[in-house]
């Protein structure tokens, strides 16, 4: 801890428990709102869950709008658009509902609202100079953490690779954490979520930007998710498991706002922006061929998480305890029906190269990375997660 150096501003005030969506409305009042656009997933408004959403806000007079303007991995010109529609009915706050794409365009909408332009200006680091409006998050899905997260990620249209806007004015305002809200996702939905959680907090744990408070936030978000996930995917009616991996995606979404995540999103954007694979899909197939390089960057570390996923490592050497971790993530996933290659995504491993180009250019996941990586490495971990292992 002596050589440790780190700052943390995480300004959410989060909402968490069964039935908590009931108190939306008061919490639309504490944050200073009085007109929401609401920004949803099409999925929830076509299966009639976004009444649960709107009746608390009925209930506290709160005249809102609707925009369902969302995809799986969102293009910039939908946060555009979703601004467009803010500013025509006057919303002087956002609420998100839905996966980490519904999030992430309603925290860029508030954002636009005070600061002008458009989503493109602001991809990068720093470029945000104004607090958007009130935005309050729902997560509906127990995976990205966006709901504590400083980060909003999107296609750009115009090159076709994922980008993120970054920095402090992405904090959402508050969070509502239901349990009860994520009882109805199928389980592939609870799968790719839940090991895109998963992927946050180990990325955090290893990270070269770790510390003390990162890595306590981390181990228990493994903790919880490796135990829990499973039992949510087996049934999804288990509103402990449910609670639990909420819970989970939460603390991982704190570990990575506070130390970052590694090569995993890197190599994972590439197949966001090239073949349109959902982000926690791309993470989960990536993950144990990822982990197994990065072992001799940190064996202490990944000893550790094997020790936490439930794997005896007693007498084991570092080195042999870590590629326990490796042994378990390829179990979690198979136990959650992940495919175990690229290749079964349908994906052709022939832009390999340009993959691997693509990944080394997400400049901050790469350099957080416990191991620094190559283009040849690159290429190599690619080619192991399109092969898989006998």
């Amino acid at each position: 801890m002596k050589t440790q150096s780190f700052s943390i501003n995480q300004p959410t005030n989060i909402h968490f428990g069964v039935n908590s969506i009931n108190n939306l409305g008061d919490i639309v009042h504490q944050a200073g709102g009085t007109k929401a656009l609401l920004v949803v997933d099409p999925g929830l408004k076509n299966a009639g869950m976004i009444e649960k959403i709107t009746a608390p806000l009925q209930a506290a007079s709160i005249p809102f709008d609707i925009y369902d303007k969302v995809d799986p991995e969102p293009g910039l010109k939908l946060a555009d658009a979703g601004t467009k529609l803010a500013n025509k009915k006057g919303a002087d706050c956002v609420i998100g509902v839905g996966g980490g794409s519904a999030l992430d365009i309603a925290k860029a909408i508030s954002i636009l609202i005070t600061n002008g332009g458009k989503a493109e200006d602001y991809l990068g680091l720093g470029k945000i100079k104004k607090q958007g409006v009130p935005k309050i998050m729902v997560p509906t899905t127990a995976g990205t953490g966006a709901e504590v997260t400083f980060t909003a990620v999107f296609i750009n249209e115009k090159t076709q690779s994922k980008g993120g806007m970054n920095g402090d004015p992405l904090y959402p305002d508050a969070a509502v954490l239901d349990p009860a809200l994520t009882v109805s996702l199928p389980p592939s939905v609870t799968a790719a979520t839940g090991i895109d959680a998963f992927t946050h907090a180990l990325e955090a744990y290893v990270s070269t930007q770790s510390h003390t408070i990162s890595d306590m936030y981390a181990l228990e978000a493994i903790d919880l998710i490796s135990q829990n996930l499973p039992k949510a995917y087996a049934n999804g009616d288990d509103l402990y498991a449910r609670s639990a991996m909420l819970m989970g995606s939460l603390l991982g979404g704190k570990a990575l706002a506070t130390a970052g995540v590694g090569l995993v999103h890197a190599m994972a954007y590439p197949l966001g922006g090239m073949f349109s694979t959902p982000h926690g899909l791309a993470n989960a197939v990536l993950l144990p061929y990822v982990v197994e390089y990065n072992i001799i960057g940190n064996p202490e570390k990944y000893a550790i998480v094997a020790e936490v996923m439930g794997y005896d490592t007693e007498g084991m050497s570092a080195r042999e305890a870590a590629l326990m971790a490796v042994e378990a993530i390829h179990l979690l996933n198979a136990d959650v029906g992940i495919p175990h290659t690229l290749t079964e995504l349908g994906i052709s491993d022939k832009n390999i190269a340009e993959m691997s180009k693509i990944a080394l250019t997400v400049t901050r996941p790469v350099e957080n990375n416990p191991r620094k990586p190559t283009l040849e490495e690159v290429i190599s971990v690619y080619k192991q997660a399109f092969r898989g292992i006998d």
